[in-house]
């Protein structure tokens, strides 16, 4: 008697009930079936725009720090032989990267844009889950992110505490001290602020000047003390001071390794 059409195929994977899935896994899936939206490459920008590629990957960070985004990055070997950081933008962030260049620049990368998303595959996340090879996939896939998100949160947790416990002290220190807690050298960590626009001396001034970006961040602050001479006359000093926010951010930024102190 021949088998009935009803029979299930029982070589295909009988799919996991919708109870059995952890239901953040299941919105994780359909976020990755949406990650097949396509991005270009801040080295693909430079070609299409004939700028240098250092000026490019400028432009994005620049671009990356005022509207506090993160862009996926990767490198690659460059025309050197050394390897060289390349950016991914989405469409929005690279038209808006590139808002600022010339009529013609923008141009060949919105026609860019459009050969790109014709050719990128549409994919349906309805027809995708109702497809159980292709859900256990992306639902492995997630179990390996997280597994590998535990394991670096594991290894940056003692660094994290020293941020945090930073972050939340109270009181400024003068940049000497804030070398100390990073256990740096008072003079390295000077050039760094002086090359990276964190202080100046003024014209013909003798301490040096927070910039106002970074006392607006929180990053720096002045501490006006009055010190009496022994002719009995005061002198007003201004001092450039790191605020805990300030030395977190150092902690992070300066290139080399920081142990944060105790």
């Amino acid at each position: 008697m021949p088998e009935s059409s009803d029979t299930p195929n029982k070589s295909f994977p009988k799919p996991a009930a919708i109870g059995e899935v952890d239901k953040d896994m299941v919105v994780h899936a359909l976020d990755q079936c949406d990650r097949s939206q396509p991005t270009m490459s801040s080295r693909e920008i430079a070609k299409l725009t004939g700028r240098e590629h250092d000026n490019v990957r400028r432009d994005i960070r620049n671009l990356a720090e005022a509207l506090s985004l993160t862009f996926e990055e990767k490198s690659e070997a460059s025309t050197g032989g050394r390897p060289s950081k390349v950016y991914f933008l989405p469409k929005r962030e690279s038209l808006i990267l590139v808002s600022g260049y010339n009529i013609v620049m923008r141009a060949a990368i919105i026609d860019r844009w459009q050969e790109l998303e014709q050719l990128a595959p549409t994919v349906d996340p309805i027809l995708a889950l109702n497809d159980p090879t292709t859900l256990r996939a992306l639902l492995l896939d997630n179990v390996e992110e997280r597994m590998k998100l535990a394991q670096e949160l594991a290894a940056a947790a003692p660094k994290l505490e020293a941020f945090d416990r930073i972050a939340s002290a109270e009181g400024s220190l003068c940049i000497t001290d804030a070398a100390k807690s990073l256990q740096v050298r008072p003079k390295s960590l000077f050039d760094f602020l002086r090359a990276h626009g964190w202080i100046y001396q003024p014209h013909g001034g003798r301490g040096d000047i927070a910039y106002a970006t970074k006392l607006q961040q929180g990053l720096m602050e002045h501490k006006t003390t009055t010190v009496h001479r022994s002719d009995g006359s005061e002198k007003i000093i201004t001092q450039a001071r790191i605020t805990p926010k300030g030395l977190t951010r150092l902690a992070q930024e300066f290139p080399s390794p920081v142990k944060l102190a105790a």
